[in-house]
């Protein structure tokens, strides 16, 4: 019986080996795009995530810092001279109760349970700012807590001067709050809301060495509306308006 030949072993051709390799880079080159745009993708929903969050947790600070106004006599609790906004507010150290006590007495502002600051100086303006998205940044500044009377008229300076010409001592209570092409105030007072600026909403406000050469605002308002104009962006663009009530005020606001 003849012996069966032994079976040839047989290869890959190189054409074979080329076109293998071809889809396989193929393959890989469309999962690369595939992995890189859910990368890029996943990168922007963070970006508008974090600047969401940004924008929202400065609107919650302006209105807690409105919550929180100091009305104590003798002490300015509301200046708005077009570029910047003052306040003088209850600091979170001290229980609301405990603001006031002291006042008029010695040079003391008010001070809180245990000796604890009781109020802080704060600022919100818009800084132009050509580098930035729209133009310009929402900014807030802050006091240190204060304690004596002095120390809150630094402080309220401090503010003003901060606004017009910040320099390494002021930009250290100084917070960026969000890029915007700009912003607009109007306060409700006597029924009717209306620039905060306009003759019939601006008194003379009492004598103050931090005012004297200033404008004066009345009283707090009955209540505060807030326009942002918001550059493009992730967070979105256009404009976002916020009204904010005085929490003492009966009734509501048209």
């Amino acid at each position: 019986m003849p012996a069966r030949p032994a079976l040839q072993a047989r290869g890959f051709t190189l054409i074979e080996v080329l076109v293998a390799i071809s889809v396989m880079a193929l393959m890989a080159l469309m999962s690369w795009r595939g992995l890189d745009g859910m990368l890029r993708t996943q990168s922007s929903l963070q970006s508008r995530s974090d600047e969401i969050r940004t924008l929202q947790a400065g609107l919650a600070q302006w209105q807690t810092d409105l919550d929180q106004l100091a009305e104590l006599q003798g002490i300015s609790s509301w200046n708005w001279d077009g570029k910047v906004l003052r306040l003088t507010r209850r600091s979170a150290d001290a229980p609301p109760s405990s603001v006031g006590v002291g006042v008029g007495v010695g040079v003391g502002v008010g001070v809180g349970a245990m000796g604890a600051p009781s109020l802080r100086v704060v600022a919100w303006t818009w800084r132009i700012d050509s580098g930035r998205p729209g133009g310009g940044d929402w900014q807030r500044w802050q006091s240190a807590p204060l304690t004596q009377r002095q120390d809150w008229q630094t402080a309220w300076n401090l503010a003003q001067q901060w606004s017009q010409t910040p320099n390494d001592a002021t930009r250290t209570g100084q917070v960026q709050i969000h890029p915007l092409a700009g912003w607009q105030l109007f306060v409700h007072r006597g029924g009717a809301w209306t620039n905060p600026l306009s003759s019939d909403v601006v008194t003379a406000g009492t004598s103050n060495t931090a005012d004297s050469n200033t404008t004066q605002s009345g009283a707090t308002p009955d209540g505060v509306r807030l326009v942002l104009t918001l550059p493009p962006g992730p967070s979105g663009a256009g404009s976002l308006s916020m009204d904010w009530v005085r929490p003492t005020l009966s009734g509501a606001l048209p």
